[in-house]
Formats: structure tokens, sequence, C-alpha cells
């Protein structure tokens, strides 16, 4: 969908393990932010798109999330949609508000993607991944598993998938397998994923891991499930983001600063695709590339949803980025690497920032938004104009459930 709506501020904790901070607290924080970044209050607000996937299953927080979070900063009265959409959350809820500031039914939109995964009980942060499939279907997660299996050509591991991992760690394997057959793609190269990422991560001081590793690092490291080792699994986090999002009428009267425009919002669900077929994410990004006007070759830099450092790779390929199956090259040839020709996930993506799911999406726009700005300090990305934020979710059959591109642009007023 084309876009007409500016970024004005934004705003976010730093990533990682916050036990000893509540949801609405680390929501309090990235909101506060953005407001001040934007240089609004509260009262300036007049609706709230608020994002959050997993309070249900982990705090026991259901249904009104958004209006908790925002009774503890005064902020009430307004409209406050409360969403969720898996891993893709936030990212929905930024669509949804530029959307409706777009079509001029507001002028100043709060989006905040909020979550805490980390529990003294393991098991409920298992649980908050394990519903992101069809439960009713009577296949379930078995029948997606089969299917992606039979491409890798291997057995699932049914001992522990979903039981000392994440199940969603027994996708991206069979997806690595299968890729790594198909394509010649090397475990070095999914390492090396993991390695820039740490390296980006390393200079960002709001990522969960700050450490940069090596390839041979990442390789040595305890396997999860092959060929994927701990650091090619994103970690879970607790973390919030915050933007604030206007129309091109405010953001003119405000007298933006370096404004940021979102240019373009494609959401996509996932569907029973046949033979021949389009993936939901190559919908999506063909969707954004169009509604914006420009190509991949048009981009400075990208945020995509690496939940697994092989997820990457393939992201790759249905951005549009490089042909099928070419993916693996750009890590090997140091295209994403920040300094390379498109660096990609220079906040650390969501294997060295973290993955607080309704939180991600959020902060993927954080970052585009503070690097087209030149506020991205030792990462900073040279020249950036134009970026693209990817993020995915859940599981329909054998592909994600839901699917955000936005493609923001950097104005001169």
């Amino acid at each position: 969908m084309k876009m007409n709506a500016y970024v004005a501020g934004v705003g976010m904790t730093r990533f990682g393990k916050h036990l000893d901070q509540t949801l609405k607290g680390l929501a309090g924080e990235a909101i506060r932010e953005a407001l001040t970044d934007a240089g609004l209050t509260g009262a300036d607000l007049e609706v709230a798109y608020m994002g959050n996937a997993a309070g249900g299953v982990v705090q026991g927080q259901e249904m009104i999330s958004g209006q908790v979070a925002l009774r503890e900063l005064g902020i009430g009265k307004i409209p406050v949609i409360n969403l969720e959409n898996a891993c893709a959350t936030s990212s929905t809820a930024f669509n949804q508000a530029c959307a409706m500031v777009t079509a001029g039914l507001y002028d100043v939109a709060l989006v905040c993607g909020f979550e805490k995964l980390f529990h003294e009980d393991k098991m409920r942060s298992f649980a908050a991944f394990d519903g992101a499939v069809d439960v009713e279907n009577s296949d379930g997660i078995r029948g997606s598993l089969q299917s992606l299996a039979a491409k890798a050509g291997v057995d699932v591991d049914w001992a522990n998938a979903g039981k000392t991992r994440s199940v969603f760690m027994d996708i991206y394997s069979l997806m690595t397998i299968a890729h790594m057959k198909q394509y010649g793609t090397t475990v070095e190269q999914v390492a090396g994923v993991t390695a820039k990422n740490s390296f980006h991560g390393s200079l960002n001081p709001r990522a969960q891991f700050q450490t940069a590793m090596t390839v041979e690092e990442v390789l040595g490291a305890r396997e999860i499930v092959w060929p994927l080792t701990l650091p090619m699994c994103s970690p879970i986090g607790d973390g919030a983001a915050a933007l604030v999002v206007v129309s091109e009428r405010k953001a003119r009267q405000m007298g933006l600063n370096k404004p940021v425009k979102v240019l373009s919002c494609a959401l996509v669900s996932g569907f029973d695709e046949e033979p021949g077929d389009l993936s939901v994410g190559s919908l999506a990004a063909n969707q954004a590339y169009e509604s914006a006007g420009v190509g991949c070759e048009d981009l400075s830099l990208v945020e995509l949803h690496d939940a697994s450092a092989p997820s990457e790779i393939i992201a790759y390929e249905y951005l549009g980025i490089c042909a099928k199956g070419d993916g693996g090259k750009l890590i090997a040839d140091g295209t994403t690497r920040l300094g390379g020709r498109l660096p990609v996930n220079v906040s650390g993506g969501l294997l060295r920032k973290g993955h607080p799911i309704g939180a991600s999406g959020a902060a993927q726009i954080v970052e585009l938004t503070e690097q087209l700005q030149g506020r991205s300090l030792d990462r900073q990305v040279a020249e950036a104009r134009i970026g693209l934020a990817h993020n995915g979710g859940g599981m329909i059959g054998t592909d994600a459930a839901a699917t955000v591109v936005s493609i923001l642009g950097r104005e001169n007023w």
C-alpha cells in the first residue's frame, strides 16, 4: 500500500533480560523517549496502536495490554487498538497506523511494540511460540515439519522438537538443509550471517548481545539442531520500541528536521500455495516496491527478519536482492556487511539485537529512521536515503502466516 505518513519520533529500550521490569514499564520507557524525540506530549496523541504478542501466555496480561501500558503514562480516552500478529505484531501496528494517517483519519498516531519473554519457567517462553501455527489443524505443526523434512530429505527429530527448543528452530533447520542441498549453501556462509550481525550488534548499545564473533566461534558453539548452533538462532528477549507517526500536514507544521517519509507498507497473509506461486515474502516485497516506486537496487540498507541465520540468506532471495540460491554468496563477498554495497541488519538483527516478538518490528523502523537521519554513530550507513524493513511471523503450511515489508525514505524539504 502506498503511504503518505512520516515518522516524527522514535524510542527504544535496550533489548535483553529484564526480569526486574514490568511489561507496561518497558512500553512506557520507549513511548516517553519517542514522544520526547518528536517534541510532543501524550496529549498530542490521537490514537495508539499497541503491539504485544505473548503477554497472555507469559504474564497472563490479556486483551487490554495497550490501555494498561498507556494508563501508567496518563494517556487515556483516545482509541487504543491492541494488535497481535506473531513476529509481525508491531510491524502490523505500524502498517495500520500509517494507513489511517494516510487516509486522513488522524494526524498523530502512536505505535508501540512491547514484550517480555523471559520467565522463570522456560516452558512458558516456548509456549509463546507454540501457538503461532494452526493448533486446531489435525496435522498442525507435525504436518508442516513433515512437509519441510520431505523437501530436505531427512527425518524429523520428534523427540526434541518443541520440547528442548522452540519448534521454529526445527523449522529453520529443515529449511537450511533443503537450501544447502539444492543450492550448495555452506554452513560457513550460514555462520557468516551471525558473525556479520554480531559485528553490527557490537556497535549497537541497545543490542542484547554486543560481543563480535568469528565464523569459527559460531560453528564451535553448542548445537541446537543440526546445522544450527546457538548463535545461529535468535534469542528470546524483553524490550519495547515506539514510534510517533504523523501526517504530512502535521510534519510540515512541526517543521521536522530531516523528515523520514513512509513510502509504502505491505501486509500479506499466508495462504495455501500452489506450484509456481510466489512466497508470502516475495508478494509483500513486490507490493512494497511497486507502491513506493523503487526497486531493490535503490535501497541503502535493509532490516530483515533473521529469526535464524539461514532465514537472512533466504530473505535476500525473496526480497530480490539476489537470484534464488545466491544468498550465501552475499555473505561470502561482504555485500551485506556494514561498508558493503547493501548493509543488512546493521542493528545486529534479531540474532544479536534480540527478538522480543511484539517489539521486533517497531525496532526495525527505529533503526531505519535513525539511519536515514544520520544518527547511528559507529554503525551509520553512509549516505543512507532509502531503507526497507521486512518482518514475518507464524506459519501457515510451510510459509509465514504474516509478513510486512515497509519502505522508508529521507525527505529534503
